[in-house]
């Protein structure tokens, strides 16, 4: 759906609004709609794109978040595009002449999910970023401390720092990968097992000689297979090893 801003839909719903001012490549539009999607964000607006729109580059960067490009609005200038949001920040270094808050995105983040009214995060051009007009419009600058010698994020990078420090304090129901079990520590009777199986190995192989340094080997040998708090499995795989290596070979 391509509108211009009478057909606007509000700013107050699904977290902030991303919007691209004058972006320039369809394939940079796509990879931001999949920053966006990544953290469940999905609405876009552009202002002004160079190429037009609906752009064909913008689709196959996208990689699947084709909503994101379906319902982007586009709008002729960035003070129609943010018109409906009470929250503008835009994204850029601190500009002179311009004074406003400047925020990281995570403390951008943590505002927005309490802001009353709706929300736009202002992204400029992938050359030139945003000019000092479009800066003129919003109410913060949102920044992140980078490597001064080379200061260059492009645009997906930019939309993915904000849209995922938004998402980590959102209630976005957004899934952690699951979690692996984590098995208990064995008892420390399989412990005493799988000791008593190497020493007894060793023991015909002359490990513990020097007779002198016997006592302190053993305490080290104990100490290296107490320290990983090796669940039963753990046991159990390395006393199948030992076993294994003990075999004659065929």
């Amino acid at each position: 759906m391509t509108t211009t801003a009478s057909g606007t839909a509000s700013g107050t719903a699904s977290g902030p609004v991303i919007v691209l001012v004058r972006p320039q490549l369809g394939e940079n539009i796509g990879k931001a709609a999949r920053a966006m999607l990544n953290f469940g964000l999905t609405r876009m607006r552009l202002v002004a794109p160079r190429d037009g729109w609906p752009n064909p580059s913008a689709g196959p960067a996208a990689a699947g978040a084709d909503i994101v490009l379906a319902q982007a609005e586009v709008y002729d200038t960035l003070a129609e595009a943010v018109a409906d949001c009470a929250h503008v920040y835009a994204t850029t270094v601190r500009k002179r002449g311009v004074t406003k808050p400047v925020l990281t995105p995570e403390e951008a983040a943590k505002e927005t999910v309490s802001a009353v009214g709706g929300t736009a995060f202002v992204f400029g051009p992938e050359r030139s970023g945003l000019e000092t007009d479009d800066v003129a419009l919003a109410r913060s600058i949102i920044t992140v401390p980078i490597n001064p010698e080379f200061g260059s994020l492009n645009l997906a990078q930019a939309v993915i720092l904000c849209a995922y420090e938004w998402s980590k304090h959102a209630a976005s129901g957004l899934a952690q990968p699951p979690a692996e079990e984590i098995l208990p520590p064995a008892p420390q009777e399989e412990l005493e097992g799988l000791i008593a199986q190497i020493t007894e190995h060793l023991e015909p192989r002359d490990y513990f000689k020097p007779q002198g340094r016997a006592h302190a080997t053993r305490l080290n040998l104990r100490n290296i297979l107490t320290k990983p708090a090796w669940n039963h499995l753990e046991v159990r795989t390395m006393r199948g090893v030992i076993t294994a290596l003990m075999r004659t070979p065929r």
